[in-house]
């Protein structure tokens, strides 16, 4: 018997699900050409918010209704990250090939947890890619995850069972004589001490360097970190560099810390979320050397790549090593020489995923369809407009850097004679700018100040849109630290 199956989620007419769904394409795509007529941001309105307390729906609704209240109730209220004035936070701007490989990643469903597909061949390729980029060898291991939190937390699975044998996967901690200890820098980003965290190591166990004049870890305090721990009985096995730190986009010294782990036989983990991509650009990869000599580095194709998120990734220099800390011998799971179930080893066994999307697809589009020396420039003119920010705060008076711009992060204040409190003005003055829908930098601190912060990483910004952050700043500087009137 064939026909429609009465259940299927199928349509009942194909030519008209077509059309909506040429509707919602255009939608979307329109968005995105005509980013700039928008705010960045804008306040949520209760009546909007209110709509999303409704119960679960038990009936149908048509598709074109339900992709009204998107246009009307989501697609303006996003966070803004498309937009070229969103400068809050390092979110990548996503691209629009990148949005039509999504649509295809979704129309062919693949789970890439493991088997013998070709999805598995084109994050294959991606790792062979990135391999060579960053100076890896042939057999190095790759993985697609969420993002570089998750990526951080694989690398230090990976060097917990290098430095207590993989039995610790079987005993835990618990059973082992040996209490492992590990290093970053003060500007490191959070998550690594989360992933100390959820390796169930503790984040007490985790060294916070302090940093030198450049915002960089102080290799020469990290090594007397070190000796002081093996002193005590503690075994470090874990230093986790950054390239392109969170407040100020700082790049730790990679070659001494390349150094420093090889001579003390400790894993070398380069946390690069945004900043080891910097790789594809001629006059920043110059500053990343050693990063060619790291165990593991992590980064996310969704910040500086453009690519839609979600799409991070780790890194391992030996495969074998990261095989044995997730390879798992469930039956269900057996391999095969031929059939569908050839192709081992799988991606579940490089990570604690076994459900895994399509995610090399949107980044396989974006490096073949820019290519490598575009997408590299792109992230060059980044650094350049953070450059040009950093010269227009110098020839203000109203205006004070508060810290060196080593890539695409500008950390700044305003300055006023007037204000009681430098630290709550510069913090409202960057609420009035989020609201106003003109620019959105967001705050952090540095050397104890509050600091504007406006991290350029969307590739559809330009020196306009500096010059609109810089005249806004002032403008609402200026009207926020007038007297008030009584």
């Amino acid at each position: 018997m064939t026909g429609r199956p009465p259940d299927t989620l199928d349509p009942s007419d194909w030519h008209d699900l077509r059309a909506q769904g040429h509707r919602m394409l255009d939608d979307i795509l329109d968005y995105t050409e005509h980013i700039r007529e928008r705010p960045v941001w804008q306040t949520i309105p209760d009546q909007v918010r209110a709509k999303f307390q409704q119960a679960l729906p038990m009936a149908p609704t048509e598709l074109s209704l339900v992709h009204q209240q998107f246009m009307e109730n989501i697609l303006p209220y996003s966070v803004g990250n498309t937009h070229p004035g969103f400068m809050g936070w390092v979110h990548g701007g996503g691209n629009p090939v990148g949005t039509l490989a999504e649509m295809l990643a979704a129309g062919l469903n693949a789970n890439l947890g493991g088997r013998d597909h070709m999805p598995i061949e084109v994050e294959r390729q991606i790792t062979r890619w990135v391999s060579a980029l960053f100076g890896f060898p042939d057999t190095a291991s790759g993985l697609f995850v969420t993002g570089t939190s998750m990526a951080n937390f694989i690398a230090v699975l990976v060097a917990r069972s290098v430095a207590l044998g993989n039995s610790v996967r079987q005993t835990g901690l618990q059973s082992s004589a040996q209490h492992l200890v590990a290093y970053t820098s003060a500007g490191a980003h959070a998550c690594i001490a989360q992933a100390m965290d959820m390796a169930g190591i503790g984040m007490d166990a985790l060294r916070i360097i302090p940093m030198n004049d450049h915002f960089e870890m102080d290799t020469d305090l990290l090594k007397t970190a070190i000796t002081t721990d093996r002193k005590l009985g503690l075994t470090p096995f874990f230093i986790a560099g950054t390239a392109g730190s969170v407040d100020v986009g700082a790049i730790d010294n990679l070659s001494q810390l390349a150094d420093i782990a090889e001579q003390e036989q400790i894993w070398f983990h380069i946390d690069g979320a945004y900043g080891a991509l910097g790789m594809l650009a001629p006059s920043i990869a110059t500053r990343l050397t050693g990063i060619q000599r790291a165990d593991s580095i992590a980064f996310d194709f969704h910040k500086w790549l453009q690519v839609p998120y979600d799409a991070g990734f780790i890194l391992v220099r030996d495969h074998l090593a990261h095989q044995a800390t997730f390879a798992t011998p469930a039956s269900y799971l057996r391999r095969e020489a031929k059939g569908l179930a050839a192709g081992s080893p799988w991606p579940c066994d490089f990570g604690p995923d076994l459900s895994r999307g399509f995610r090399a697809l949107k980044t396989w589009f974006t490096l073949q369809v820019y290519g490598a020396d575009h997408l590299g420039q792109m992230i060059s003119h980044t650094c350049e407009l953070a450059q040009y920010l950093k010269k227009c705060i110098d020839a203000s008076a109203k205006l004070e850097l508060l810290a060196p711009v080593a890539l695409n992060i500008v950390c700044f204040r305003y300055l006023s004679a007037q204000a009681d409190n430098l630290d709550q003005l510069n913090a409202d003055i960057v609420v009035a700018l989020q609201e106003s829908g003109l620019a959105a930098p967001s705050t952090t601190l540095v050397h104890g100040n509050i600091a504007i912060r406006a991290a350029i990483v969307n590739h559809r910004t330009t020196s306009v849109d500096i010059d609109t952050l810089i005249n806004a700043t002032i403008a609402i500087g200026d009207r926020l630290s007038q007297p008030r009137q009584e």
